[in-house]
């Protein structure tokens, strides 16, 4: 098997999404979210901010890079959804989750916000709409709401009645320096690269030379290190603690997807520290594939092995072996590649498995749930490998 071919890739990502396209959509309004691995939905009722908005990422991107309408359609259908139930244009906020359309949480999460503008850049570039409006609202919602100058990062929480929590992340700052790149890919406008640039140092560089070069997940509401935060709970579906050799992974490709536009050369520096570390501590010699988190001791401290972290990693290792030409990132690349599918490739029914136990037996039959997975990082890593191999 050649994973380093473009047919290999886009028969890939045509896989993973025939497992959604008969499915995905709800006809009465947005997307179904909650499917077992055999496609079959439980929950069908409810539906997350970052599900909602990833999905019209994965539609937008499919039908904009195989010129398919029926896809840009569906990514319509999600958009209209986002738009008109999610936001709550008498409140001026969105719900952060919704049962059978109505809100259930509406507390305000940057992390969700990301997404939000990450979709309206995926539907600017498939040519969806023409302006630049829902860009630049978006950006103003951030600045308003979670913006923190002196920092030069982002706030996470918001409650529905407007109290800012005391809890600061690196992960809502990652995903929105994903989301202000894509932006200004999709309309120019200097200020997304200017902000993207701002808080990849800020995090890559200033907080994590905190923590000796690599990226801490919790910060106190001073952006000092909070190393205590969720200690008792390191398997956290969304702040665990530890170090995430994902999230390591995970910035190396955003730092040199921002390379492109802007390159520095500690961009690639970093990118590289950042993967080779991860690499070096989480890779599973005995079972295969990188194990979710270590302590400050680099002893692991959760040993699942989750979809994202793989395919975040093989993207980070294409890019790495574009900017270096070191074979050590193409054997990355190939290894992540063949634990990936032999143990995470759904070869019976599609798409990909969500998260296993170290050994590789499955966890959960649970494929995709609403906040928790939705094929976005899989399909989103194969088009920028293949964005990769289409500059060589």
């Amino acid at each position: 098997m050649n994973f380093y071919s473009r047919d290999f890739l886009i028969d890939h990502c045509k896989s993973i999404l025939a497992f959604y396209d008969p499915r995905v959509v709800d006809t009465s309004g947005g997307y179904y979210q909650n499917y077992y691995d055999n496609g079959d939905l439980f929950e069908p009722g409810f539906r997350q901010l970052v599900s909602s908005t990833r999905l019209i990422v994965n539609y937008a991107t499919a039908g904009q890079f195989f010129g398919r309408e029926d896809y840009l359609a569906t990514a319509r259908h999600g958009l209209d959804y986002l738009e008109k139930v999610h936001w709550r244009e008498e409140e001026q906020l969105y719900a952060w989750t919704l049962r059978d359309h109505e809100p259930e949480d509406m507390t305000q999460q940057a992390y969700g916000y990301a997404f939000v503008l990450l979709a309206y850049a995926a539907c600017r570039k498939a040519g969806l709409f023409e302006d630049d409006e829902r860009l630049l609202n978006t950006y103003n919602l951030l600045e308003n709401r979670f913006w923190q100058p002196e920092y030069g990062l982002y706030a996470d929480e918001l409650s529905a009645s407007g109290q800012l929590s005391d809890y600061r992340g690196q992960n809502a700052n990652m995903h929105l320096c994903e989301a202000m790149i894509a932006a200004f890919e999709a309309c120019g406008d200097a200020r997304f690269l200017e902000r993207a640039d701002t808080l990849a140092h800020n995090i890559a560089m200033r907080q994590a030379d905190l923590t000796g070069g690599l990226i801490w997940e919790h910060f106190t509401p001073t952006f000092d290190i909070d190393w205590n935060y969720n200690k008792q709970d390191p398997k956290n579906l969304y702040r665990p603690w530890g170090f995430q050799p994902g999230h390591q992974t995970e910035w190396a490709k955003l730092l040199l997807m921002l390379n492109r536009h802007k390159p520095q050369p500690w961009l690639l520096e970093r990118a590289r520290s950042l993967f080779d570390r991860a690499w070096d501590t989480a890779w599973d010699a005995e079972h295969g594939g990188l194990v979710y988190g270590f302590d400050p001791e680099n002893r692991w401290c959760d040993d699942d092995k989750y979809f994202w972290v793989q395919a975040e990693s093989f993207a980070a290792a294409a890019l790495l072996h574009q900017s270096t030409g070191d074979a050590r990132y193409q054997s990355a690349y190939e290894q992540l590649w063949n634990y990936s599918w032999q143990h995470f490739v759904d070869h019976q029914y599609g798409a990909w498995f969500r998260i296993l136990n170290r050994d590789n037996s499955k966890i959960t039959n649970e494929k995709s749930a609403a906040g928790a997975k939705c094929d976005y990082h899989t399909l989103g890593a194969c088009f920028e490998v293949l964005r990769v191999l289409e500059q060589r």
